[in-house]
């Protein structure tokens, strides 16, 4: 059952901004529960980790340490060259690169797995670039925006180590001690990840909705060109660096799907609310590229290769 309601993960979400744009009034007050369910993803996906996740890094780290190079240089570049050429306010800009200075989002590792990418690589990916996050993040947000709007670097420091590195340092913990309870409740822990997803976007569009009939067509055309940067660049910077087609895939899809739900927490704590519009409109679109490509590869399978790169 949960399988089943996950599978329509970008269907919800869609929903969830439909509704919250029609009756914003009912979800403005629960802006505070941003950085809670953010924290309840980051404590799920923990729970999912083990030792041996982190063991897989330490084997093989080439793949690794190339995707997150393009994560954290092509994702930010592409944003701020993307707010540029749109002429995107500096609330709107810097909502845009929070999508891009933030890690790969927890639901790219199941599209992986659809794709017939390296799951492996994507969970490795996911998780060294989470934890990279909690000085990336704010470190690249200020390097490239720092001339245009105030940065609070290290307010955000201490907010992404609440509400990253703790929630998945405990789940991980949990793990440890409850593995064969938790490989069994999998499912639906992804389902309680997904609808935190899912209220996040709903609250975001609320506190915007009066700015979505000016500001959303051209927010909307930012995120899917930022997506599509990291889909595309992803893929073929990965194919000349000279990872095979499984790694490759992975690389695509860990860049191209970020962490929007951080975006989304940062920005409502630390500036203006269309800060956030970029994120949340980033959480729907990412789930349907994600999908649709995923499904694309799914019927092209990509041939196995033992060349010593992360192994699902």
């Amino acid at each position: 059952m949960f399988e089943q309601i996950n599978r329509f993960f970008p269907l919800w979400a869609l929903s969830a901004a439909l509704l919250a744009a029609l009756f914003p009034e009912t979800l403005v007050s629960f802006k505070a529960w941003v950085p809670p369910l953010l924290a309840l993803i980051m404590f799920t996906m923990g729970l999912t980790l083990s030792r041996h996740d982190f063991a897989r890094v330490a084997r093989s780290p080439r793949a690794v340490m190339i995707g997150i190079g393009l994560q954290y240089v092509l994702m930010p570049a592409a944003a701020f060259a993307i707010s540029h050429l749109l002429g995107l306010s500096p609330e709107l800009a810097v909502g845009m690169m929070l999508v891009g200075a933030t890690s790969g989002g927890t639901a790219s590792n199941v599209m992986t797995w659809l794709a017939g990418g390296n799951v492996a690589l994507s969970i490795s990916m996911t998780l060294i670039s989470t934890l990279l996050s909690i000085v990336m993040t704010p470190l690249l947000v200020w390097l490239w925006m720092g001339a245009s709007i105030d940065v609070p670097v290290g307010g955000m420091l201490w907010s992404i180590a609440k509400l990253v590195i703790v929630p998945i340092a405990l789940g991980t913990v949990v793990h440890h001690f409850m593995a064969t309870t938790i490989r069994r409740i999998e499912p639906a822990l992804a389902t309680v990840a997904m609808a935190a997803i899912v209220m996040i976007i709903a609250i975001v569009v609320a506190l915007n909705a009066g700015r979505l009939a000016t500001l959303g067509p051209v927010i909307a055309l930012a995120v899917v060109l930022h997506n599509g940067c990291g889909l595309i660049g992803g893929f073929w910077l990965a194919r000349l660096a000279g990872l095979n087609e499984r790694d490759c895939r992975a690389v695509a899809i860990e860049v191209g799907m970020q962490n929007s739900g951080l975006a989304v927490s940062l920005a409502t704590k630390f500036f203006p609310a269309a800060a956030a519009l970029p994120g949340a409109l980033f959480s729907v679109w990412h789930n349907i590229s994600g999908s649709i490509l995923a499904a694309y590869w799914k019927k092209r399978p990509a041939a196995p290769v033992n060349d010593g790169s992360v192994t699902s």
